[in-house]
């Protein structure tokens, strides 16, 4: 009688809080998480945390973080970042979410203790859909941990909740009947096997229940309740085969072997690949051995021991096509991922020699699990492959800027040697120098334009020229509009002096603040002279380190590919070897019976004999 969770696949992954995407980076990083590309989420997501792209998520996408790399196996690194988290007082919310997803994967993973001590740190402030889980998720690891009563304790509280009540009435039905308490166990069970069921999962958990109290009542001798239990499942369910084989058994109890042989034959059609239908196949000779038909019964053994055969064949056909690697490939070629899953889903079956032995294989959790690994590994292969090359284009990159710089830095080099900056700097602070001088004689000649100037050299020339001897009258008018005419200059030139000296002070601010950039620039192409190549040389060690660390890694993530491929592939035939034990043991049980149904008839044979004898 095993628990059941209600704890999906789907429902597995950490589901970012709901509120307002402040930071865009983060948007993106959940824009990949919700595509199921998990791989370049949390790549994305390292990224920006490593630039501190996300300051307005910080906890949150510490615990996307977690969740994520939890997906990945990595448990430890995951329990560090939520151990961070609580460490420097994230929010209870937070925290809580965190250690819940953390124990959510290690029950998956088949972790129990280190899941039981995860779902220990979590307190009160999950939202109510989590916290449900959360109990259901505790009751589910005390279950598998054998503590029943434990269990058992935690599923009383659960058992009014609307949302995990179906499955928390069962496994503490489970859990009641494994601590002893069969009465106790059998009515949460019968209760949950009555009540109506509005889709496929709740029917299913419903037959799940009717079953488990159908050979409940089968081990406890109570045949006749058996029969009412296994009644309720319906034939087209997953519980079905299991079903009719416990309602025959149940009629066989009762010493009813014709009612037997109904959900027996019914059985007995079935898949073979399940066990229930190869004990039917030698339950229904059996039964018809118990209502005296004999001839049936012999025939319908040797049937079962030829279709025995049969089935052992095909399995040895399935273990060598698993052997040669046609499972593993096949499912990877008919369900392709685009990157790295939290669960694997199949879609498609591969080809293969049997197909209908690869149904209880592939419902095995280990075996999801395993292949979940190995999928993992193919894709890091790829993507390790992928970058091996990129790095060649880096070297590409890095080679051709190395040519463009060493083809441009003459150039730059004459350039800068022709632009006469020093020249220009001297010229400058004799202007400056000039101005002050100026300024300090208040003398606005020194600011005069060129018009005015060659006006003040022609006045000059006149003015000598005046100056010569002579006792015209007209001479003297002459030389006293001449003086007049030099003194309107001067005036002019001192009432625009103020004016003009401010203009030279702000020209000569400006072409300082330009020399002063033109000498920036002058260092800054010394700088890069010195520092390009030692950034180029950078480069080319983290690229060569980088190009190293990858071919180091290819062969070993190869390595472990094919030893992960052979772990699947072992499983898978672990599994179809039990079939085929199974099958050994059935075909020896109908032969045996075989064997009793001769010596039956021959000691009725001689029976025969002895009484014609005596009547001779």
């Amino acid at each position: 009688m095993a628990a059941v969770s209600a704890l999906g696949a789907s429902a597995a992954a950490p589901q970012p809080a709901a509120h307002l995407v402040q930071d865009p980076h983060y948007g993106d990083t959940l824009f990949h998480f919700y595509q199921d590309h998990y791989f370049s989420s949390v790549t994305s997501l390292m990224v920006s945390q490593h630039f501190g792209r996300v300051g307005h998520h910080a906890d949150e996408a510490e615990v996307l973080r977690g969740g994520l790399l939890l997906s990945f196996g990595l448990h430890r690194e995951a329990g560090e970042i939520f151990a961070q988290l609580i460490d420097k007082g994230a929010a209870p919310p937070v925290r809580d979410r965190a250690w819940f997803y953390l124990a959510k994967i290690r029950y998956q993973r088949g972790l129990l203790a280190e899941a039981q001590e995860a779902i220990g740190h979590v307190e009160n402030h999950l939202p109510p859909a989590l916290e449900d889980e959360r109990r259901l998720l505790q009751a589910n690891i005390l279950l598998a941990r054998g503590d029943h009563a434990g269990a058992a304790n935690v599923l009383q509280a659960m058992t009014a909740s609307p949302s995990a009540g179906r499955y928390a009435r069962f496994n503490l039905g489970v859990a009641l009947v494994r601590s002893g308490d069969t009465a106790g166990g059998t009515r949460w069970l019968d209760e949950l096997g009555r009540t109506p069921a509005e889709d496929e999962e709740q029917r299913s958990l419903r037959d799940k229940a009717n079953v488990a109290l159908g050979f409940a009542a089968l081990h406890d001798n109570q045949p006749e309740a058996a029969r009412g239990y296994l009644e309720r499942v319906r034939l087209a369910s997953l519980q079905s085969n299991k079903a009719l084989l416990g309602f025959g058994w149940a009629a066989a109890a009762m010493k009813l072997p014709k009612a037997a042989l109904v959900p027996w034959t019914e059985l007995a059609k079935r898949d073979p690949g399940d066990a229930s239908v190869l004990e039917a196949r030698i339950a229904v000779p059996y039964a018809y051995a118990e209502v005296g038909a004999y001839g049936q019964a012999l025939q319908r053994y040797q049937d079962a021991i030829a279709a025995f055969e049969r089935e052992a064949k095909a399995l040895d056909e399935s273990i060598a096509a698993i052997r040669a690697g046609k499972l593993v490939d096949g499912l990877l070629e008919h369900n392709p991922g685009e990157e790295m899953g939290w669960f694997w889903t199949l879609k498609e079956l591969p080809q293969m020699p049997h197909a209908g032995h690869l149904s209880q294989v592939l419902a095995e959790h280990e075996f999801q699990e395993a292949f979940k690994n190995y999928r993992d590994l193919r894709f890091l292969a790829s993507n390790l492959q992928r970058w091996a090359e990129t790095i060649g284009v880096f070297s590409d990159m890095l080679a051709t800027r190395r040519q463009a710089f060493a083809e441009r830095l003459p150039k730059v080099r004459e350039q800068a040697s022709q632009s006469g900056l020093a020249a220009m700097q001297q010229r400058q602070q004799a202007l400056a120098d000039e101005m002050k001088a100026a300024e300090a004689r208040g003398d606005g000649v020194a600011f005069a334009d060129a018009k005015e100037r060659e006006l003040m050299e022609r006045l000059a020339r006149v003015q000598a020229i005046l100056q010569q001897p002579g006792d015209d009258p007209e001479l003297a008018t002459a030389r006293e509009r001449a003086r007049r005419v030099s003194g309107a200059l001067t005036w002019q030139l001192a009432q625009a002096q103020p004016a003009r000296a401010w203009a030279a002070r702000k020209g000569l601010e400006t072409m300082a603040q330009q020399l002063e950039q033109a000498q920036q620039r002058d260092v800054a192409l010394a700088q890069a002279q010195r520092d390009e190549p030692v950034r180029f040389e950078r480069f080319a060690e983290r690229i060569a380190a980088l190009d190293r660390r990858v071919q180091v890694l290819i062969p070993r993530v190869l390595a472990l590919s094919g030893e992960q491929q052979r772990q699947v592939q072992d499983m898978a035939v672990a599994q179809l070897t039990r079939q085929k034990e199974r099958l050994a043991e059935y075909t020896m049980q109908a032969r045996f019976a075989v064997a009793q149904l001769y010596d039956r008839a021959y000691d009725r044979g001689q029976q025969v004999k002895e009484g014609g004898n005596a009547a001779r």
